[in-house]
């Protein structure tokens, strides 16, 4: 191996490593601060029962309406029926809609992956973090994620796409160019080592105003 592959597989180490770091302590997160809110909701509701019994009426309705504004920072949006593919999704969701990007998302996965969950962290992680990027250049009612999973037959269907800016993305040797920079082009590299290993399928379309990625893994 040459000095050159060295130091590349280096930097994808390097890389890799400190993505699965981030993607395990927004999972992580997320579930503290789920934690959290049941831990308070006792409180929660000693301090309706207070207002409510000097007949504040507004009172309540202002305590319920930040109530209702906290829990959907942690609320479980998507439930696919497999743990981890659950706690990524719903990890990079939350981050989507901190940063006021709109997610559609729709997933039904009813049997147990054989796909590796830091694989799955890794691919679903980079897909959603270059979707929220691309999105952070649009207005926020232009920006859209639209999240898609479900088993066609024995294979693990994915689907990512992001409303852009950009006009149809031109490709170079087969593939699109990251425009970010640094070391943003591992992620993508990193996704298609992956499905390769797999065995899989990966198709990357760019199209005037939106970009999908979408992805076959077999189970």
């Amino acid at each position: 191996m040459s000095i050159v592959s060295k130091l590349i597989d280096r930097r994808i180490a390097v890389y890799h490593n400190a993505l699965v770091e981030t993607h395990y302590a927004e999972v992580e997160n997320m579930y503290r601060q789920m934690r959290g809110w049941r831990h308070d909701y006792r409180n929660h509701i000693q301090l309706l029962k207070a207002h409510a019994a000097s007949g504040d009426v507004e009172a309540i309705q202002d305590y319920l309406s930040a109530l209702d504004t906290d829990l959907a920072t942690v609320d479980t949006v998507v439930k696919t029926g497999n743990k981890m593919t659950d706690a990524i999704l719903n990890s990079k969701i939350s981050l989507a809609r901190s940063k006021q990007v709109p997610v559609l998302a729709e997933a039904s996965i009813a049997v147990a992956l054989t796909t590796p969950e830091l694989d799955l962290c890794i691919i679903l992680g980079n897909l959603f973090d270059n979707a929220i990027e691309a999105s952070l250049t649009l207005p926020e009612d232009a920006r859209m994620i639209r999240a898609y999973m479900e088993m066609k037959g024995n294979q693990l269907y994915i689907s990512i796409t992001n409303l852009t800016a950009a006009k149809k993305q031109a490709k170079q040797e087969n593939r699109f160019l990251s425009t970010k920079g640094g070391g943003h082009g591992f992620g993508l590299l990193r996704i298609d080592t992956i499905v390769a290993r797999h065995g899989g399928w990966l198709s990357r379309n760019s199209e005037d105003g939106a970009f999908t990625t979408e992805i076959l893994l077999p189970q």
